[in-house]
């Protein structure tokens, strides 16, 4: 009998679907007739029945285990006298059935959240009830009401949450200051972005000795969230269940009721707030030499924007900073110290990277206006290594004081990975490699010797996908990409719950006490199956001899758990703004339907290549079957697509033009089509290959006065590289000659 295996139902906007098993072997593909009687996201048993065309395990569901318990949102219709909701996420595959009596206010066109009441069978649609009205598709917001239910994100306090947050004081009073550190006096700022709500930390930083030489003193005071929300108490548990702030365009679903993220915990300016603080002594070499924790009270002298810093630093006799002038010369300490750690950062052999990142900006009906790149200046640089410099020492004060708690652990590139980016970087010429254990200054020193090359940005990219994501555990393996040994997140306790829990446990190990996490109640599936789940994906090395594991204790087992549910819901939030940032950016593009862009290729596939838009931050997918005619390949090992016939190439940094062709609003998709340069790109590859337009070779001097000048041979030549960066001309005839001259061996002669 063949093996039943276990997973959970992957459904696909075309009707057919997959199981993702648990053991992390091939998905099983599930063909239409089969995901009839499944949903997708429902826990199943199947059985590999036989291979498809295409070579994928074909299976059968012979268990349904666990029916998914999310909600499904879409749009009311009423067609032939039948009431039914459309699911807004196509993997659900089959319209949900609406009895009369259970459509409740809703009208037809609505979005509205169905619980079902009958699950799907072989010949029945599912059946449900309309629980919930969201309103019209083009309401203002919509997008978000959609993601937070379609991800599950809560977005309401408890009634307890609430009535706890409002019997709050609104002010520090003088007995929460009994065993502080008094630091009203001392001038700590706040530096954030414009439109920043909340404020987390606070610096300053003066010159001082250090041991026998010069430095500085540097603190990093971050609000005292743990002495308003107590474990275990209704804040908590809602801000557990929450895990992380969410963050929309134009709207933020709080890890906390507004009365302590935006009020009591936020270090608005020139009020007094609780806080514990990070107290560093930072050598010259940016080595931090000494560091303390405790508890204080402050008082923020000034609250600062990125770019006010940015324009005071880069001119003290500015009007920003007349307008500062008592502050100057504290950032300009904060400024020293930064290069100082920045200079240890580059010594540690830390990968830096520059993305870019967008930023989404919308009008008062949410709309979108444009996108625009965020742009990092030198006080973002200040403000991240100042905090990289806390994180740390807090991530030391946990381990020296032997106490459990959650690291944020980011592991080196797994075995598959390594393969990968090693055969990539031989086939791109790239002179360096990584060793079988690379440290992370190998990446960085390939980031370094390829910044110059036109395919620096391919090479980049390729060097982050090789990198494993971060998670949340208690067991510390070093953040690989930092180049830390040990790494936690102490200063953003407002908006993430590790934070909170880690300001709990430093509090503990001064006070000589045990922090002991709360039985919290574990929103969703278990975290045993989760566990299991994601532990399954990581393949562990056979080749050396195990040691035997020593299962983990109950308290160990515990902090894991409460480090795979913020790290699933880290993950969660993401996938949810990501959501809502694709529906603006489809509303966006649908207005823009024929227009033709620059842009450049972001990926390639088998099934064709995504692109970039320039002047808008807008991805899509010009799909194989609009690059041409004739057979592409794809090539794995250098992850560009190949024209067969013409040799061109499409790779991570090649230059397209394209037009905007499709908008998919419920696929979240946006298709182009290539235009114009894909025509001069195909004749300069043939040009290249010593092959004319029609087929013909091109007579060497042709070749040579192509390339000899003008603008528009200047123009393409920068996308299609050739393959090797340095054949000539005619080797590349001669290649093309001999690999036609292969392929027609053995043929017939045709007919003219």
């Amino acid at each position: 009998m063949l093996d039943e295996l276990e997973g959970t139902v992957q459904g696909h906007r075309d009707g057919h679907g997959f199981v993702q098993r648990d053991d992390g072997e091939a998905d099983i593909y599930l063909p239409p007739n089969e995901m009839r009687a499944v949903l997708h996201k429902d826990r199943v048993k199947a059985r590999v029945v036989r291979q498809d065309r295409r070579g994928r395990p074909e299976g059968r569901v012979v268990e349904i285990i666990e029916r998914s318990e999310q909600p499904i949102i879409g749009r009311l219709l009423h067609e032939g006298g039948v009431w039914l909701v459309a699911p807004e996420d196509k993997r659900y595959g089959q319209d949900v059935l609406i009895p009369k009596g259970a459509t409740g206010t809703a009208k037809v066109g609505q979005v509205v959240v169905v619980q079902l009441t009958e699950p799907p069978a072989l010949f029945g649609q599912p059946v449900g009830r309309v629980k919930e009205v969201l309103g019209e598709i083009d309401d203002p917001g919509m997008e978000i009401e959609i993601a937070v239910r379609k991800y599950g994100v809560p977005h309401e306090f408890s009634e307890a949450g609430l009535a706890e947050a409002k019997a709050l004081p609104d002010k520090v009073r003088p007995a929460d200051k009994k065993g502080r550190v008094d630091l009203t006096d001392v001038p700590l700022v706040t530096i954030d972005g414009e439109d920043a709500r909340d404020f987390d930390d606070a610096v300053y930083c003066e010159p001082a000795k250090v041991g026998r030489g010069k430095g500085w003193r540097l603190l990093v005071a971050i609000a005292d969230v743990s002495a308003y929300v107590q474990t275990g108490s209704p804040i908590d548990i809602d801000a557990y269940e929450r895990a992380t702030s969410v963050y929309f365009p134009r709207r933020v679903i709080p890890m906390l009721p507004e009365k302590l993220s935006n009020g009591l915990c936020s270090l608005n300016p020139e009020v007094e707030r609780l806080c514990m603080v990070c107290d560093m002594l930072v050598a010259a070499d940016g080595e931090i030499y000494a560091y303390q924790f405790y508890p204080a009270v402050m008082f923020s002298h000034a609250r600062f924007t990125y770019t006010e810093v940015a324009a005071i630093l880069g001119n003290t006799r500015g009007p920003e900073a007349a307008k500062r002038k008592d502050r100057v010369k504290d950032l300009l300490n904060l400024s020293d110290v930064y290069k100082a750690l920045l200079k240890q950062r580059s010594k540690r052999g830390a990968v830096d990277f520059e993305t870019t990142e967008t930023q989404i900006i919308c009008d008062d009906a949410g709309r979108i206006e444009k996108i625009v790149p965020r742009t990092r200046n030198e006080a973002h640089r200040l403000i991240e290594e100042a905090m990289l410099a806390a994180n740390v020492c807090s991530a030391d004060f946990i381990a020296e004081g032997k106490h459990p708690g959650l690291f944020r652990v980011h592991e080196g590139p797994t075995t598959e990975k390594k393969e990968i980016l090693r055969g990539y970087l031989k086939a791109m010429g790239v002179g360096l490699s990584i060793t079988e254990d690379p440290r992370p200054g190998e990446f960085q020193a390939i980031a370094e010797a390829t910044k110059e090359r036109p395919d620096a940005q391919q090479i980049h990219t390729m060097l982050l996908r090789s990198m494993s994501q971060a998670i949340y555990t208690p067991i510390n393996s070093g953040h690989f990409g930092l180049a830390y040994e040990a790494y936690t997140h102490f200063t953003s306790p407002i908006r993430r719950y590790p934070d909170l829990l880690v300001h709990r446990v430093i509090k503990a190990i001064l006070n000589k006490q045990k922090y002991t996490l709360p039985m919290l109640p574990t929103p969703g599936e278990a975290h045993a199956k989760l566990a299991k789940r994601l532990a399954s994906r990581v393949k562990v090395p056979t080749n050396k001899p195990q040691k035997a594991v020593v299962a983990p204790s109950k308290e160990v087992q515990a902090w894991e758990a409460a480090g795979l549910h913020c790290s699933a819901n880290e993950r969660r939030a993401d996938e949810a703004s990501r959501d809502v940032e694709a529906w603006l950016k489809c509303k966006y593009m649908r207005e823009h339907l024929g227009e033709e862009y620059g842009g450049v290729v972001s990926a390639a596939t088998t099934f064709g290549i995504f692109v970039t838009l320039d002047a808008m931050y807008v991805e899509g997918l010009v799909h194989i079957t609009e690059l041409g005619g004739e057979y592409f390949k794809f090539d794995e090992m250098r992850q560009e697509l190949r024209g067969e016939r013409t040799g061109i190439r499409y790779a991570i940094g090649t230059r397209v033009r394209v037009q905007v062709s499709r908008v998919d609003l419920d696929g979240r998709k946006i298709d182009f089509r290539l235009v114009r340069e894909g025509e001069e790109l195909t004749a300069r590859a043939m040009k290249d290959k010593g092959v004319g337009s029609g087929g013909v070779p091109v007579k060497a001097s042709a070749k040579r006065s192509s390339r000899g000048g003008g603008k528009s041979a200047e123009a393409v030549s920068l996308p299609v590289e050739r393959a090797d960066g340095a054949q000539s001309a005619m080797q590349a005839f001669k290649s093309a000659v001999k690999k036609a001259a292969n392929k027609m061996k053995g043929r017939k002669p045709r007919r003219g």
